[in-house]
């Protein structure tokens, strides 16, 4: 599917505190917390390129956290 790693940009909180996540600039979804992320990347099937437990999502340098970290979900 992707002959490179893919970027995957998590965008800021919003009011709620959800973060919409995209991949390549592509709508992925939008993930009120870690879980939800890690769920996206599974049903995308970004398996050989983007970790997929909740603490190598937090530490891969294939993410782009703006506005703040995956500790910050607002809300």
């Amino acid at each position: 599917m992707y002959e490179k790693p893919p970027r995957v940009t998590v965008h800021p909180p919003g009011p709620g505190g959800a973060r919409r996540v995209t991949v390549d600039g592509r709508p992925l979804g939008v993930a009120h917390r870690i879980e939800d992320l890690v769920k996206f990347l599974r049903h995308a099937r970004l398996t050989e390129h983007v970790p997929l437990d909740e603490v190598e999502v937090e530490e891969t340098d294939l993410i782009d956290w703006l506005g703040g970290g995956p500790e910050e979900w607002g809300g």
